[in-house]
């Protein structure tokens, strides 16, 4: 459903994309996933024909996005960072008039409008302006707005950046459903733990380049090395851990959680090791562990320390 194909843009001097290629199967969820500045809002950009690349060809939905870009917009939707959404209506009339500006009668955008609103259980803030609505709330209207005209590929850009837990669960649950309906979705995140769930494929940009594409579990497996978790009995033991295996490279600290994590090259004997360190310093415990790393683990490992995706 998406084709990119050695997909190059600079401004100017400055290459923004070099070579990147990719592809989408129909009905799956794709992260594509990146420091800032990666590259990852310019791929939309020139997937959602905002943009012409430089060099390289890409299809949307069986449609050159350079040549046949109104065939291109006519299959998709995009819910970007900002809700493209205006306050002073209400939710209902933002629908209505998204509707309208598709190409519908009024009639029938009053009816499309109705199906969202039910669709994305909205129906008790619907004749509310959008101004008094909740992030979660607007984020579900932006994004029932992007599905007027039921597209084949839906671009969703951070779509849940600032939300609460809760309402950023809610958007997870309206992704898997979209998908299910065989809608092909592609999603830039900076919450690797979304996507981890949501998504099939996963695809890291790094400086304008694709350097890894998988499904999350080939990510990690490629990792070739387990983690060393260690929880101990009394959180005030937690800075005494770092300490003892604070020669291993990328000692990870969960004060929250009261863990400390550092790779396990050598599985087994690694695991040893650290407990024999922590037997002998009288370090009591809760759980010692070996585990598969993490997404947020493997993209700091092929990208580096800094993790603003």
């Amino acid at each position: 459903m998406i084709e990119v194909d050695g997909i190059s843009k600079s401004f100017g001097p400055m290459p923004a994309l070099r070579d990147v290629s990719f592809s989408v199967p129909t009905g799956s969820v794709c992260g594509l996933l990146g420091h800032n500045g990666a590259g990852k809002t310019t791929v939309v950009k020139i997937l959602s024909t905002l943009l012409v690349p430089t060099a390289g060809r890409a299809q949307v939905a069986g449609f050159d996005v350079v040549e046949q870009p109104a065939h291109v917009r006519a299959s998709i939707g995009v819910t970007g960072q900002d809700a493209a959404l205006d306050p002073t209506m209400t939710g209902r009339e933002n629908l209505v008039l998204f509707a309208r500006l598709r190409g519908m009668g009024r009639r029938q955008a009053r009816l499309r409008a109705a199906e969202l609103i039910a669709h994305f259980d909205l129906e008790y803030a619907a004749d509310r302006q959008v101004s008094t609505y909740s992030g979660g709330m607007r984020r579900r209207i932006d994004i029932a707005v992007s599905l007027v005209v039921p597209p084949k590929v839906l671009f969703l850009d951070e779509p849940t950046t600032g939300l609460d837990p809760r309402s950023r669960r809610d958007v997870w649950a309206l992704v898997a459903a979209l998908a299910a309906q065989d809608v092909t979705v592609l999603l830039t995140t900076q919450y690797l733990e979304e996507a981890d769930v949501l998504s099939d494929s996963i695809v890291i940009l790094d400086a304008g380049r694709v350097i890894a594409t998988g499904t999350s579990e080939d990510l990690k497996r490629r990792m070739g090395f387990s983690y060393c978790q260690v929880t101990p009995l009394h959180p005030e033991d937690l800075s005494r851990v770092v300490a003892l295996v604070g020669d291993y490279a990328e000692v990870e600290v969960d004060t929250d959680g009261n863990t400390v994590s550092v790779p396990a090259p050598h599985g087994a004997a690694t695991l040893s090791e650290v407990l024999r360190r922590l037997d002998e310093s009288g370090v009591e415990l809760i759980d010692i562990s070996l585990r598969k790393p993490s997404l947020d683990e493997v993209f700091l490992h092929l990208t580096g320390p800094t993790l603003t995706v």
